[in-house]
């Protein structure tokens, strides 16, 4: 995982749950490309079509509540978000998140302070977020080294499937 990401912004205010982030109806579908073409269709039927690569999802408090799916967080990273930073995460979609390997990052107050469009940078080392068109800084909760590898080896499936021998042995 970069420790520095960079990306454009998408905004989203607060209780954004996991049916607007992947409704209902498609949740026959299981793989990330697939979900990832209805991703937040709930709120803009149009956002799969205009995300890009890289691309960051800006909210505000309670950010996925709802179901425990974890539709959700596959339809995201499927789309290829980078991030998703928050003022706060409800507590079964971050670790679904966490899960699957979808970057979360909390920072208070964000919301109404970033633009949809803005290209923020943040940094994992220095636990920073920066508003490159503004300059404005913010400090974000840090994530535990043992969440940053997960995160690095791309979930915890990943992550179990990578050190088995070594939990084995311990």
């Amino acid at each position: 995982m970069d420790k520095i990401i960079k990306g454009k912004v998408w905004k989203f205010g607060d209780d954004v749950d996991t049916d607007i982030i992947i409704p209902g109806r498609y949740l026959v579908l299981t793989g990330e490309k697939e979900l990832a073409a209805y991703v937040m269709e709930g709120c803009d039927p149009e956002f799969s079509k205009k995300v890009e690569k890289g691309d960051i999802i800006v909210a505000g408090k309670n950010f996925g509540c709802g179901s425990s799916r974890e539709h959700a967080p596959l339809a995201i990273k499927g789309a290829g978000v980078a991030a998703v930073v928050a003022e706060s995460f409800a507590r079964i979609f971050y670790r679904n998140s966490i899960n699957i390997g979808l970057l979360l990052i909390e920072s208070k107050d964000i919301a109404g302070r970033i633009l949809e469009g803005d290209e923020i940078e943040i940094d994992m080392d220095n636990g920073t977020l920066k508003d490159l068109n503004s300059s404005e800084e913010f400090e974000i909760k840090p994530l535990p080294d043992f969440m940053l590898s997960i995160m690095e080896e791309g979930g915890l499936i990943s992550y179990l499937r990578n050190h088995l021998a070594e939990i084995k042995a311990q």
